[in-house]
């Protein structure tokens, strides 16, 4: 009857939190036996938020015992890049991390995988194009033709450095060249570290051409040529794991339905305009049409 009793209560105490988790949209998983955390970078690079705090948490959770970053980008803004290659940089000091590439991953893909343990791609992955873009369009023409005239005040001769609707001067296109190289120096300087490899080594790569993960590995880039289970597996040993390792993914967000709905739909026309007018600095490749 005590076995019974005993019983009853770890039964009740398990579905409480089972429920509970599932109300916060919290992880429903128990932390028994050894755990692998899965983390996915997947489409084009615009923001940072969700996949720093992924990281973060599994990197306080003492029940993962590695984390496998599944990488499948063409790169995308440099902020949101560098930011989530220093939470992966600070998650591989304290337990293993272990890239895995899918079809692409390049530029920023690539900039984000760089300071993992290891990095598995497979042999037509698409990666590096390391290298910053910076586009513009000018519609100073089209604008003549339909009759509409821009005016513009500003406080110096470079603030409106870009613009559509003037041509582009040589001293602008000096101090954006300027701009540009040393962003691209900060990337070499940041692959160099993360693959532990010497900037002069790095630099004949770095021109923007792509790879697929064959000749990436011979170059150094690549660790291990592979698909998900083999980063899995490899991320198992490493982290000394015996037998097959459970994945866990975060937790969805879980936001009120009407709430959700008015979110997405204001999400996605936001990064539609975001990713279809930016003009910022970007480690992309323009290979894809992927989003």
């Amino acid at each position: 009857m005590a076995l019974f009793v005993v019983g009853a209560i770890f039964i009740s105490f398990v579905l409480m939190i089972v429920v509970i988790a599932n109300l916060v949209g919290g992880s429903t998983s128990l932390p028994i036996g050894h755990r692998v955390g899965v983390v996915q970078v997947v489409g084009a690079i615009v923001s940072s938020d969700r996949i720093v705090r992924e990281i973060v948490d599994f990197g306080k959770d003492h029940s993962i015992d590695a984390v496998v970053l599944r990488v499948d980008t063409p790169g995308g803004g440099v902020g949101p890049s560098q930011q989530k290659y220093t939470e992966v940089e600070r998650l591989a000091a304290i337990k293993p991390v272990v890239v895995s590439m899918g079809s692409v991953a390049a530029s920023g893909g690539y900039y984000v995988a760089a300071p993992a343990d290891k990095i598995v791609a497979n042999p037509g992955t698409i990666t590096g194009s390391i290298g910053v873009i910076m586009g513009f369009t000018n519609y100073e023409e089209l604008l003549e033709k339909i009759g509409l005239k821009s005016s513009v005040v500003k406080s110096g001769k470079h603030k409106d450095i870009g613009s559509p609707v003037r041509p582009m001067t040589e001293d602008d296109r000096a101090i954006l060249q300027t701009l540009i190289d040393d962003v691209h120096r900060q990337f070499v300087n940041a692959i160099a570290k993360g693959r532990e490899m010497e900037f002069d080594a790095v630099l004949p790569l770095a021109d923007g051409r792509i790879f697929t993960g064959k000749q990436a590995k011979e170059l150094g880039l690549v660790d291990q040529l592979g698909n998900f289970r083999d980063a899995v597996s490899l991320a198992a040993s490493l982290a000394e794991i015996d037998g097959e390792p459970k994945l866990v993914y975060p937790p969805k967000e879980k936001p009120d339905f009407i709430e959700y709905f008015m979110q997405e739909a204001i999400g996605q026309f936001k990064k539609g305009i975001r990713e279809e007018s930016s003009t910022g600095l970007q480690y992309i490749w323009n290979g894809t049409n992927r989003r």
